[in-house]
């Protein structure tokens, strides 16, 4: 359970944090994307964006960490390099990279 206030347009989110939503299935973590970014959010890099009010949110499917976690670096390397490229996590290109 997080709580939060509204204290107004005067009071910013602070940068230094974020909220991690994790998604088992790629259509879910899309349509979370998506409902974040409703009302004036903002995208960032690598599955990272902030809502209307400047909170912090990472959008992560279960699959990235499956690819980022492979034993096998060089998949995981490429999966990698896939995502740094990224703003949406989309597990389709991440795992297309993931399997060369």
């Amino acid at each position: 359970e997080i709580l939060m206030f509204n204290g107004g347009a005067h009071v910013k989110a602070p940068p230094g944090i974020s909220l991690v939503v994790k998604s088992k299935d790629p259509a879910g973590a899309a349509l979370d994307w998506n409902k974040f970014l409703e009302g004036g959010g903002r995208e960032d890099n690598c599955g990272w964006l902030q809502d209307k009010w400047g909170v912090s949110w990472q959008i992560i499917p279960d699959a990235l960490g499956q690819c980022l976690g492979s034993s096998d670096r060089e998949k995981a390397n490429r999966a990698l390099q896939a995502m740094l490229k990224m703003k949406k996590i989309i597990v389709a290109d991440l795992e297309k990279a993931f399997n060369g």
